[in-house]
């Protein structure tokens, strides 16, 4: 498995310190897979289209969305 750096702004760091029971590194992981299945079912669905800037971010809103909904 591969590592990599994620730079997150200081006030996320101080809420992600003050709840050492989640497993940051795994949300992460969740996060990252979701989003890359969301960028896959696009392709599948238009293959010879590239996926927009406007997209991705739409894509990106409603990861963090449902993420956030999943850990309240």
């Amino acid at each position: 498995m591969s590592n990599v750096t994620v730079r997150v702004p200081d006030e996320l760091k101080r809420t992600m310190e003050s709840h050492p029971e989640v497993n940051w590194s795994e949300v992460a992981r969740q996060s990252f897979q979701e989003y890359a299945q969301k960028l896959e079912l696009v392709e599948q669905i238009e293959p010879r289209r590239e996926v927009s800037k406007e997209e991705i971010e739409e894509l990106s809103r409603k990861v963090k969305r449902d993420l956030a909904e999943h850990y309240e």
